[in-house]
Order: structure tokens, then C-alpha cells, then sequence
């Protein structure tokens, strides 16, 4: 509704808005463009995959062919995972209750890592008994959660042992965290986020830390003398739900699951709401051509329940398209009854009625029973301190020795650079080149058509707009300053200005100063810059960055932003070769916040940068990992780069006499 009130509005003010800003050159949405290009993007990859998909359901060969491509894509995105190492687990306390008793549990899923849950056990005969993981969405207490105790409670009273986990950055577990164990941030969302933007840089993922804590999770519940390893099942709810899908991709241990509120991230989920948090975002998924119905697809045709709210935030006719496709595989692959979806007339969460369709489903395929309905009833729960497995409440603060994943990463990140190749020459470029997912130099430096506007005017410097267009990339709005007479200019001066061109239109003195010495001035907005700039509304400040919804669904494409505004600045420079005043003067680039690393990049990439000067921003990678906490890094995250290079590389190959001042310094007119 928000996304639709804003088209509207957008619409009816469109003439208004231009006779407002002089320099806006794009006389369509501007400010959905970017957004718009990238959800065509993902929507050209999600075809592919439904046509993969539909190719392969003509036969059962090609659709466990499919399921074993899908996996290994998937393998491929999480990355190198940690080896097994001892949980070390300890029992810290036991609660006796009705029916069965509640334990409070602590182990490492790596060395100095904690992970902290609570198990719960049937009382009753001895014997061996199903075991089900339980995953938490969102609430910042976690395990603790009544909805999470009462699933874990009737699941128990119903005879089996349940492990609930407190996920990465809740209950107990939060990674940002000041001395005293005090979160830095307001919620685990957004810890999720900045922790997902520092493991990108090293090649990982928050989905692939999370994934690692829940196989470990799984190892300690089969430690459980009381747990029978040949009937394991997973649930969760809302982001637990996606944790419990990509467990479900990964371990064949599991026998049985359910999603509840299934959290996604497919092109239609982007398109409609945007990205979610970080736990949910897994970067490249669209260029794996990976949907959510994938990770349940790879599990099939084990036994899987999908629950569902009719008026869930999460969008329901997505869930149900999922379901129609988990149908199709489940026929296909000859057990059509081992999957259903259930649906309340509620919203977000898991109910009452979900839990008990959860726990009768687990009873038909672990128990092997007939299917019947089961009863909640009145379910006593505790309160979050009695059900604290550590002794202080924060893992952070338990144990002396914690490394939490702020340390790992920065660690792994120096470790990175003290072994990693300097690059030079041929192999830096192809280095950038294949993070940043550029095409080769030939298309990067191919001709750009140009549509040339109205001159304005408004502070007397005349300013021709510009839009500079290549086929398959976003349009390029730009203002161009040309000093009196037809000679031929003695240079170039290419801005990129973070706030936009209009930033600098109004800079008389500044253009006029540049005109006077024979020097023609671009001004350019990079995507996503200026005139292109996402509306505020759609990018949720919770998430630290301002667009942040272009940047993770860029990611999602597997086309970080930074690569993406490369290509402009080669579009711009290509535009400076056509122009025959313009070709032959050396081109100077000024670039500033979020421009700056990409006019750093373009200058390692092609000799017709002659010198570079970016400002007001990142000084290297790593400083996003030594300030963790500072906004808008994700616009500048590029996946693995640091196995690679870091920004002072990028300074050292060009030299003082390219960049003749260090990243960050102020820019010199």
C-alpha cells in the first residue's frame, strides 16, 4: 500500500516536482529507477529458474537433477563453512515441570563461541524418542518467547525432546555489544544486518553463521541419550522458519519440518515489501536462481508442512504459489501426500491452531500415526530469566574468553591481509572485475547513445542536461559546462557528487572558475545518486543504510552496487570520448561518499582517468569491520573482496600521481 500511495503521488506531482529542481534531467519516476531495473533484473533470473523448474518436472531423473543443482548452487553461495570442532556442551540448570522438565544448555558451535538453548524432555518410560530442532523468529527474548514455549511444551507433552535455539543476535546472544554485555543497536534485526554486511566482505554470510550454530545445534541434540537419530524434525517461525528452510537444504538428518510464516526473498518478495534483515538475505541467490520454494524443493519428498496466516505481512499468495510447485515436486517424485499447507484466518506468528497442526503432523510422520487432531490446552510457561542457561545473560559476559563474530570477523579480516597477493597490473583489474561482476572492458567501453535536452541557465552558467543511455543499464542523467567558442578543451572535470549534480549546479564560483581555465565540468548522478535517489520510505532506518533496499536487492542479483556504479562511470567517460571538443583533454574525476570507491576502482580499470580525488569517505573495507556500527556501509559492500584486495591496494597501484590525495582526505578544486 505504502509502495502504491507513493506511485500515486508521484504521479499527480511529477510536473510540479520538475519546475521545483532546474537540474533534474530524467522526466519519468526518478526516484524509483534504480529499484525498478533491479527487480527486472531478478524477475530475467527467476524465469530462468521457472523455466528450469519446469523442464525438470516432465520426468523424476530431471527433477533430482534439479535438486542436486539446487544444492550445490546453494553450497556454493554460503561459502567455506568452519571444521566440526567439541561442543563442550553443559546442562546449567534443569526446571522440572508438568509433564516433562526443561534444561538449560550451553555448547560452542565453534572454539569460544557460544550458543545457548533450552531442551525440553517428555517425562515418562525410558526409550528413545523423536527429536525436533526449533528455530526462533525475531523476538528479542528469543527462547523465552510464550509462543516458542507453548509450541516446545505441546510438542514435548506429546512425546517429543525439542531444542529451542536462541538465534545469532537474541536471547542470549547478542554480538554488538559494549562492555558491560549492552546491545549497540536497537534490536536484533539490525544487528543481524550489520553483522550479514561485515561477513560479506570475507566471503560468508549472517545465513551461513546462523546455518553453522543450528548443524551444530542438531549434533548436540543427537548427543541426547533420549533422542532417536532416525527421527529428527525442524520447525521455526517467521526467521526461524528460513533458518529451519536452509537447514533443510543442507543436513539430510532431518526426517520431517514445517515452516511457519516462511520469510522469503524471491523476486516477487522484493518487489512487493523489499529485503529483510540480514538472517533472511543471502547475497546472489537471484544469479544462482534460487526462489524460496528451493530450499523446501531440496528437501523433498520428505515430509513438510507449510503454515500460513491469511492476512500474514508475509504475502500470502507468494506462500501459496510455493505450495503449488511443492505440490507439482512431491507428485512428481511419487509421495504427493507428504506435503500440505496449512492455512488459519490469522496473521504472523505461530498460534495455537498452527502448533497443534504442527505437532499432529510430526506425530503422523515420526510416530507413524493414523492423522488426528491435537489438543493445546492450558500451557504454564516461564518467564526469560528462570529459563537463562547462562549465569550474567549474555553470553558476552558468561564466559571470559567469548569471541563473538564482531572479533572473528575483523580478525579473519587481518588474517586475510597479511597472507593475500598484492595484486598489480593485469591481475588487480581482473581481480575488480570478477568482485564487482563487471563485463569485460570491451562492453564496458562500449558507445553510449546521448539524448541531449534543454539548457538551463537558473545562476547563469549554462548547463546542457544529458541523458547518456546504454542498452541493458540504468539511464544516466547528467549536466555539461562548456566554456565559450568551438576550440577544443584543455580538460575534462567529472563530478560525482554523493548528494547529486544539484549539489554542485548552484556553485557559480566553481564552474565559473573551471570555464575560465578552458576546462569543460560533468556532473553526473551515479544510480542511485541524486535525482535517482531511492525514496527514504521504502528504506527502513532500522537497517543503517538509506538504500538499503537497492543495495541488498543489487546483492541479491548478484551486482553490488559499487560494480553497478563502475559502469557508470565508464558511460561517462565513454560520453567524454564521443565529443569531439572533449576527447582528447585528460579527464580529471572528483567523487565524493558513496561515489568515491567506485571512481577509485574506475581509475585502476582504465588509463583514461587521469587523476582521481575522492572525498568524505571509506578509507579501506576493513574500517567497516573496526566500526561496525556506522550507516550506509552496505551501499559500498562487495562480497569476498577482502580475500582479494582492500582500498589502500587499489591507492598503491595508482600512485601519488593518479591519486594525489589518500581516500577520505578533502577533495581538492
Amino acid at each position: 500500500m505504502k509502495r502504491l500511495l507513493f506511485v500515486l503521488l508521484s504521479g499527480l506531482s511529477l510536473g510540479a516536482a520538475h519546475a521545483q529542481k532546474p537540474y533534474d534531467v530524467l522526466d519519468w519516476r526518478a526516484p524509483v529507477t534504480l529499484n525498478t531495473y533491479l527487480v527486472q533484473q531478478l524477475h530475467g533470473q527467476y524465469d530462468q529458474r521457472r523455466t528450469a523448474l519446469a523442464a525438470a518436472l516432465q520426468s523424476e531423473p530431471a527433477m533430482r537433477a534439479y535438486q542436486d543443482s539446487a544444492r550445490l548452487r546453494y553450497r556454493r553461495l554460503l561459502g567455506a563453512l568452519p571444521a566440526k570442532t567439541p561442543l563442550n556442551a553443559q546442562v546449567t540448570g534443569t526446571l522440572p515441570r508438568d509433564g516433562y522438565r526443561v534444561e538449560k544448555v550451553v555448547y560452542e558451535s565453534r572454539p569460544r563461541y557460544h550458543v545457548t538453548a533450552s531442551l525440553y524432555v517428555p517425562d515418562g518410560a525410558a526409550g528413545k524418542r523423536p527429536g525436533v530442532l526449533l528455530f526462533c523468529g525475531h523476538e528479542a527474548e528469543s527462547k523465552a518467547t510464550e509462543s516458542y514455549q507453548k509450541t516446545a511444551i505441546l510438542f514435548a507433552k506429546n512425546g517429543f525432546v525439542v531444542l529451542v535455539v536462541d538465534p545469532i543476535s537474541q536471547g542470549e546472544r547478542y554480538q554488538l555489544v559494549d562492555a558491560a554485555g549492552k546491545p549497540l543497536t536497537r534490536g536484533g534485526t539490525t544487528e543481524h544486518t550489520l553483522l550479514n554486511e561485515e561477513a560479506h566482505l570475507l566471503g560468508s554470510s549472517a545465513v551461513a553463521e546462523q546455518l553453522w550454530d543450528n548443524e551444530r545445534s542438531l549434533d548436540y541434540l543427537l548427543t541426547r541419550p533420549e533422542v532417536d537419530a532416525d527421527r529428527i524434525g525442524a520447525l521455526g517461525n517467521s526467521g526461524g522458519s528460513t533458518q529451519t528452510a536452509y537447514l533443510l537444504g543442507f543436513d539430510e538428518r532431518i526426517k520431517v519440518a514445517a515452516l511457519c510464516s516462511y520469510v522469503v526473498s524471491g523476486d516477487r518478495t522484493l518487489e512487493l515489501s523489499g529485503p529483510a534483515d540480514g538472517c533472511v538475505m543471502l547475497p546472489g541467490a537471484g544469479a544462482a536462481r534460487l526462489d524460496g520454494a528451493d530450499w523446501p524443493i531440496m528437501f523433498a519428498p520428505k515430509p513438510l508442512l507449510i503454515l500460513a496466516g491469511r492476512y500474514d505481512f508475509v504475502d500470502y499468495p507468494t506462500i501459496q504459489g510455493y505450495q503449488a510447485e511443492l505440490n507439482q515436486v512431491y507428485a512428481r517424485l511419487g509421495r504427493p501426500a507428504q506435503t500440505s499447507l496449512f492455512t488459519y484466518d490469522d496473521g504472523h506468528g505461530i498460534s495455537r491452531p498452527k502448533r497443534e497442526a504442527a505437532v499432529a503432523w510430526f506425530r503422523q510422520w515420526l510416530y507413524q500415526e493414523s492423522p488426528q487432531p491435537v489438543q493445546e490446552g492450558n500451557l504454564a510457561t516461564l518467564s526469560e530469566n528462570e529459563l537463562l542457561s547462562t549465569t550474567t545473560g549474555q553470553v558476552a559476559t558468561a564466559f571470559a574468553q567469548e569471541q563473538l563474530l564482531p572479533q572473528r570477523h575483523l580478525g579473519q579480516a587481518r588474517e586475510l591481509a597479511g597472507r593475500r597477493k598484492k595484486l598489480r597490473g593485469p591481475a588487480l583489474t581482473a581481480a575488480i572485475t570478477r568482485q564487482l561482476r563487471l563485463p569485460a572492458l570491451a562492453a564496458l567501453e562500449a558507445p553510449v547513445q546521448v539524448e541531449r535536452r534543454e539548457t538551463v541557465q537558473p545562476k547563469g552558467v549554462a548547463l546542457q542536461k544529458l541523458i547518456l543511455r546504454r542498452e541493458g543499464q540504468v539511464p544516466l542523467p547528467a549536466l555539461l559546462a562548456l566554456p565559450a567558442g568551438s576550440a577544443p578543451v584543455s580538460k575534462v572535470v567529472l563530478w560525482l557528487p554523493d548528494q547529486g549534480k544539484r549539489s554542485l549546479a548552484d556553485s557559480v564560483a566553481l564552474l565559473n572558475g573551471y570555464l575560465a581555465q578552458n576546462c569543460a565540468v560533468l556532473l553526473a548522478d551515479l544510480r542511485g545518486l541524486g535525482e535517482t535517489t531511492d525514496p527514504e520510505q521504502f528504506n527502513d532506518k532500522k537497517y543503517f543504510n538509506r538504500e538499503y533496499r537497492n543495495a541488498l536487492t543489487a546483492l541479491q542479483a548478484g551486482q553490488p552496487l559499487l560494480g553497478q556504479r563502475v559502469t557508470d562511470i565508464f558511460m561517462a567517460l565513454r560520453f567524454v570520448h564521443q565529443e569531439p571538443r572533449l576527447r582528447a583533454a585528460p579527464v580529471e574525476l572528483y567523487a565524493t561518499g558513496r561515489a568515491a570507491p567506485a571512481a577509485l576502482h574506475a581509475a585502476v580499470l582504465t588509463p583514461a582517468i587521469a587523476r582521481v580525488f575522492p572525498s568524505q569517505t571509506i578509507t579501506s573495507f576493513e574500517q567497516i569491520l573496526t566500526q561496525p556500527t556506522d550507516k550506509d556501509w552496505y551501499s559500498v559492500v562487495v562480497p569476498g573482496v577482502l580475500e582479494y584486495y582492500d582500498l589502500p591496494d587499489l591507492a598503491a597501484a595508482l600512485g601519488a600521481k593518479r591519486l594525489p590525495a589518500a581516500p577520505g582526505a578533502a577533495a581538492k578544486k
